[in-house]
């Protein structure tokens, strides 16, 4: 995938993980598009890991793996930032 197909991927996972877990989250759509893209990462690894597959392009499971991630990484950010 090119630098454009990860930051639309980003900005839709991004925007899938704070419609799943919404809340005051500091950060516009900036913040949101990194979040999808380090979600798209983080949950490709973690899918490869588990042997369910990798951040391929825009296809179902791949935007399932990188919401997942998005959400992980939105729940940490959520936990640290209470601290």
């Amino acid at each position: 995938m090119g630098i454009l197909s990860w930051i639309i991927m980003g900005l839709i996972v991004g925007a899938l993980a704070k419609f799943i877990m919404p809340g005051k989250d500091p950060g516009g759509i900036i913040v949101t598009i990194l979040i999808g893209i380090a979600g798209a990462f983080v949950g490709g690894y973690i899918g490869t890991f588990l042997g369910l597959g990798a951040v391929t392009g825009f296809n179902l499971g791949s935007l399932l793996l990188a919401t997942g991630g998005g959400i992980i990484l939105l729940a940490l950010y959520r936990v640290i930032k209470k601290k």
